[in-house]
């Protein structure tokens, strides 16, 4: 499995839990956009400062990496969690 799917399923796997833990959508939504953008600016430092790869190569991989998963949260901030 590749190293951008992990972090995929990563930010998947973040998102359920704060959502499973804060009842307020909006709340989550913003509590994990900062975690994630947190945590996927340091995977591109990572990949560029230690892994090799260029800033260009990088930058591309983190659109996909907190882009993907922002948007997702965004577009499911409205959505109840059932409990």
């Amino acid at each position: 499995m590749s190293h951008t799917m992990i972090m995929l399923i990563a930010a998947l796997a973040l998102l359920v839990l704060l959502r499973l833990s804060i009842r307020n959508g909006a709340r989550a939504t913003r509590l994990f956009l900062i975690l994630w953008l947190v945590v996927s600016v340091a995977n591109l430092l990572f990949g560029v400062l230690t892994a090799g790869y260029g800033w260009g190569e990088e930058a591309m991989v983190w659109l996909l990496v907190f882009g993907v998963p922002a948007a997702f949260a965004l577009i499911t901030r409205r959505f109840r969690v059932r409990g």
